[in-house]
């Protein structure tokens, strides 16, 4: 008994170690390719037709597998000040406090606390967003695009995410009715992103 024991007690510190390695190797850090992502989102107007727009300031780190970019981390933020819909007047309001209000509330990030693989190549990441200090629970849709080592050797991840979101719940309330009785702007903000990264 005391020589299994004993056995234990040195094969065991082995195996875990062995396990950790194994670990490390597995999981990655990657920075965010700025020049080849984009983040966006879309909205109703009128009920009738969308409105997209895009922040043109943002950044995401993540660790990962490098297989099927499943990993223990993932964090997105973005400056409110930089959203672009093409219209200046429209920006200017979504800056100010009948949105976002950028001059107090300079960010929205995400941070992931939980991944679930529904598929090959496809996962539900699901996490804490903030937006002017309001942080809520949310799902976001991820589809793994694989990975590739470019002309300067270095190795690069994709992924596609998409979510929905209700601005009400992050304080973003303003509105109108037309004389018809619809409502100018919906509730409801699709969020898409194509994010490129690379091993750090």
């Amino acid at each position: 008994m005391i020589k299994s024991l004993d056995l234990g007690q040195r094969f065991f510190p082995v195996l875990l170690s062995n396990f950790t390695d194994r670990f490390k190797t597995f999981i990655m850090n990657w920075t965010l390719d700025k020049l080849h992502s984009e983040v966006g989102f879309k909205v109703k107007h009128m009920m009738i037709t969308n409105v997209t727009g895009s922040f043109g300031d943002f950044d995401a780190q993540a660790q990962a597998d490098e297989n099927n970019f499943m990993g223990g981390n993932f964090e997105f933020s973005a400056l409110i000040d930089s959203i672009s819909t093409g219209v200046a007047d429209r920006d200017a309001h979504l800056k100010s406090d009948d949105f976002f209000n950028a001059e107090t509330y300079p960010t929205l990030a995400f941070k992931a606390n939980g991944v679930t693989k529904t598929g090959d190549e496809t996962f539900t990441l699901r996490g804490e967003m903030t937006i002017r200090d309001i942080t809520k629970i949310v799902e976001l849709s991820v589809e793994h695009s694989g990975t590739v080592v470019d002309p300067y050797g270095q190795l690069k991840a994709g992924m596609s995410i998409s979510g929905r979101i209700k601005r009400s719940d992050f304080g973003l309330k303003w509105n109108a009715i037309t004389e018809a009785g619809s409502i100018v702007v919906s509730d409801e903000i699709k969020l898409s992103a194509e994010l490129q990264f690379i091993k750090s």
